[in-house]
């Protein structure tokens, strides 16, 4: 049994348990039917899933036990992090990709398609062996690239981009590297040691986006959001800070939201984004530098 059936098939477990609780002939049922429409073969013994309990505790920090009152298998603990959930998210893709029909009539997929991940698997060994690497990057505001040695602490997403978090050896500072402008990386001989001063994912944490706080200090914002702008924002929150204050008409999707970060250039765009479908009602001092840039575009058409 392949690796990619046996995650495929914990994840229809994890997604049937999560439904509700079933018996082990109602998981059964469930990896039935996906079989079939996956032509893969996932049915399995009694034995083996038992060791798929095991193994999906210990993967994901699931943790699924059998109720004897109800002879029924249910979650007890789920973490749900982000890693487990990501990993889902592409195995679920991946098994409509793998799917033995044509398909590109029913699926359309976003023309911006991210450069560099050709380098992902490299800079995870890199962070993992505290290696030192060199490439050659090159600003979308320079003409000419650099030469850069670096210490690679974080791989980090941010609206469809992929960014290394690393120490700059020439400029003595960290820095956050977009992969697609990255090229021509090369692996060194020198390890280095991972910084007592420093938490990579602390770095990040009252920020939006790639830009970290430096010297800034977090600050409390509050926005209102109109009509059905809300509902993204509730399913989709801005930042793990983010917390509805209020909520006067859930059905047009109207709220109040506070959150707690530092107010990045990262987290103005987003802001301008969602455009006359959000107020800045705090601090001051944002709602004006709003203003100010909505002010500048409308110039812009005048």
């Amino acid at each position: 049994m392949s690796k990619q059936e046996t995650l495929a098939r914990h994840r229809i477990i994890i997604q049937k348990l999560r439904s509700k609780p079933s018996s082990f002939e109602e998981i059964q049922e469930k990896l039935e039917s996906e079989s079939e429409l996956h032509e893969m073969n996932f049915q399995i013994s009694k034995r083996t899933f038992q060791r798929d309990l095991k193994e999906i505790d210990a993967l994901y920090g699931i943790a699924i036990d059998f109720d004897r009152s109800r002879k029924v298998y249910k979650i007890t603990e789920d973490h749900q992090d982000e890693y487990s959930e990501r990993m889902f998210e592409a195995l679920d893709i991946f098994q409509v990709l793998n799917l033995n029909q044509s398909i590109s009539e029913f699926i359309q997929f976003d023309t911006r398609k991210p450069d560099g991940t050709e380098f992902l698997s490299g800079l995870i060994y890199a962070i993992q062996n505290r290696i030192q690497i060199k490439f050659r990057y090159k600003k979308f505001y320079e003409e000419d690239a650099e030469l850069r040695t670096v210490e690679p602490y974080l791989l980090k997403e941010f609206r469809k981009r992929w960014y290394v978090f690393a120490y700059d050896l020439h400029r003595k500072e960290f820095r956050t590297f977009g992969l697609d402008r990255l090229y021509a990386l090369e692996f060194t001989q020198i390890k280095f040691q991972y910084p007592q001063e420093i938490q990579p994912k602390e770095h990040f944490k009252d920020c939006f986006g790639i830009i970290g706080h430096g010297e800034q200090k977090s600050e409390e914002i509050i926005l209102k959001f109109t009509h059905n702008q809300g509902n993204y924002i509730r399913t989709m929150p801005l930042h793990r800070s983010q917390e509805i204050l209020k909520d006067k008409n859930a059905k047009q999707g109207e709220m109040t939201v506070k959150l707690k970060l530092v107010p990045t250039y990262d987290f103005i765009t987003e802001i301008l984004y969602h455009g006359e479908f959000v107020q800045v009602i705090e601090p001051k001092s944002l709602a004006d530098e709003i203003k100010n840039k909505l002010k500048s575009a409308v110039n812009l058409y005048e």
